[in-house]
């Protein structure tokens, strides 16, 4: 996954759980692009505070992760959920009940990953 999206998921699913001034700082760096010296002249911290910052909440935010496994769980429910919209889409198209058995087979399997 790229580095970027993988922050952006990790955050989505345990940025509530960094300080105010860690989810500033890493909104800051991930999602509005500003550079290490502009947060800090903007926060009156030193550029490599903001480089040591980022790197504790990137650590906290994949321990996190590792052991809750929250945006794993999303990604292969979200992949199973494009497979089966792409069968649904070709079951449409030809009626075919093989694919209608591995829709069923795929709900399935999303379900139990819930």
């Amino acid at each position: 996954m790229e580095k970027i999206v993988e922050q952006g998921l990790l955050y989505d699913f345990y940025g509530e759980l960094l300080t105010a001034h860690q989810r500033k700082v890493y909104e800051d760096v991930v999602f509005n692009d500003l550079s290490p010296s502009e947060i800090a002249g903007e926060l009156g911290i030193s550029r490599q505070g903001v480089h040591d910052l980022m790197k504790r909440c990137d650590k906290i935010l994949e321990e996190y992760e590792a052991k809750l496994h929250l945006v794993a769980k999303f990604v292969k429910i979200r992949d199973m959920a494009r497979e089966v919209e792409q069968l649904a889409d070709e079951c449409a198209r030809t009626r075919d009940m093989a694919l209608i058995e591995q829709i069923h087979g795929l709900a399935g399997k999303i379900t139990g990953t819930l």
